[in-house]
């Protein structure tokens, strides 16, 4: 093994097992997306690091963006995330596009962080937005994407949560005590910040950031009042709407949910494992995106999900569907060496009426193949040795009851499936 040449690191090989996971993920996810109407899209992997500089924050420009010149010089990045090329793809466009967009998106994405469970350097993400409605109502729209996606995967809500805040609801409430400005993003990274540092770290970090006892205590109260929302218009409409869906129990106001990306504006969220607390996804309302990077002022709300912790709290929670070792449902055996393009043949025939058919690449005994066949988890074989070939029939073995019979050819692929169907 120290010979092998090994994967870069935060990188993941996808064996069968692994992309089968990832393909019913992708199934799950396009099903829902389309089920309110959204549009399945795509962008480049490589972007202009530019892109990301004024509108992601530092730290992800700074530390976690895989940035590279390329040949002619120009600094680019493998793409962190979706939403400032969302952006831009709406800015090239934006008078020629019908609104609002509702466009989805599931692809590759790389971030230089610390490889740890639940994390790695290269992802798959689902990205999700709704373009151009400035209100309530789209916002709700996006937490029942991720309320129903939860239900379709079997997460229920004692098992995971919507924690949801408005920023334009903290900004009011910050101001009162000062806090505006400099002060205000000051206020929201210690904010940020509190479920992962102790207390003690977290009042010394305030003072670092040059906030007053006064101004830390007010934060406090912040932090404190759960029925703050109350004060929101937008989050009081958006909690009704989710309430009269009958989606009430995935959500609940939590003013430590900030989100660390310069760019949001209004409503934010993060779904939360509730047992472990961590971040299964993470979105929000923004306004001025579109219009950073050239285009028209033009509001959007949004959420990403990467792969690799859902994948993680699904198979926590025995929500992993069971692996196929392989689609085939049958396995054409070869008989001998002069019967080796007679079985070829046939299997074409066995797939050209409906079923799902492998054949085995060359002549060995039968118990072998018989063999092979159970553990790829094929439950049928067929036989077509030179008694069959006489009377113009083939054997068909049912190897998980073993038993067997024989049919002529037309006649296998309807009894197939009138066993699966048992």
């Amino acid at each position: 093994m120290k010979n092998i040449v090994q994967s870069v690191k935060g990188t993941r090989d996808f064996y069968p097992e692994q992309m089968s996971l990832r393909n019913w993920l992708y199934g799950v996810i396009r099903k829902v997306s389309e089920s309110f109407g959204y549009q399945e899209y795509e962008g480049p992997f490589l972007e202009k690091i530019d892109l990301y500089a004024a509108k992601s924050g530092e730290e992800l420009v700074n530390q976690q963006a895989f940035v590279f010149q390329d040949r002619g010089g120009d600094p680019v990045t493998l793409r962190p995330e979706l939403t400032p090329t969302l952006a831009r793809m709406v800015a090239q466009r934006q008078n020629e596009l019908a609104y609002p967009l509702r466009w989805w998106s599931f692809g590759p994405f790389w971030r230089y962080e610390r490889p740890q469970r639940g994390r790695t350097r290269e992802f798959f993400q689902w990205n999700i937005d709704i373009i151009g409605v400035n209100n309530p109502e789209a916002d709700a729209e996006l937490l029942a994407v991720c309320a129903e996606f939860f239900k379709a995967v079997g997460l229920t809500s004692d098992k995971v949560k919507l924690l949801v805040n408005s920023r334009r609801l903290m900004d009011a409430s910050l101001a009162r005590f000062g806090l505006t400005g400099d002060l205000k993003r000051k206020a929201f990274q210690l904010i940020d910040r509190k479920d992962k540092l102790s207390p003690a770290d977290w009042r010394l970090y305030a003072s670092e950031q040059g906030l007053s006892e006064d101004q830390l205590a007010g934060i406090e109260g912040i932090l404190a009042d759960k029925d703050l929302w109350k004060q929101s218009e937008e989050l009081s409409r958006a909690f009704a709407l989710l309430e009269s869906c009958g989606l009430g129990d995935f959500v609940r106001y939590e003013p430590a949910i900030i989100r660390g990306l310069d760019y949001y504006t209004g409503i934010v969220f993060e779904a939360k494992d509730l047992d472990g607390g961590r971040s299964i996804l993470g979105g929000g309302h923004y306004d001025n995106l579109v219009a950073a990077v050239g285009g028209d002022p033009l509001p959007g709300v949004g959420f990403a999900m990467g792969d690799v912790m859902i994948g993680f709290v699904l198979e926590k929670y025995g929500l992993v569907p069971k692996f196929e070792q392989t689609p085939a449902q049958v396995l054409v055996t070869v008989f001998d060496e002069s019967r080796s393009q007679a079985a070829f043949v046939l299997a074409n025939r066995l797939r050209q009426s409906g079923l799902r058919v492998a054949c085995y690449p060359e002549a060995a005994k039968l118990q072998k193949q018989f063999k092979y066949a159970d553990r790829m988890g094929m439950r049928f074989a067929v036989v077509a040795g030179p008694d069959e070939e006489a009377a113009g029939l083939i054997t068909l073995k049912d190897l998980r009851e073993r038993t067997q019979e024989t049919l002529s050819v037309a006649d296998v692929a309807e009894k197939v499936r009138a066993l699966l169907a048992q």
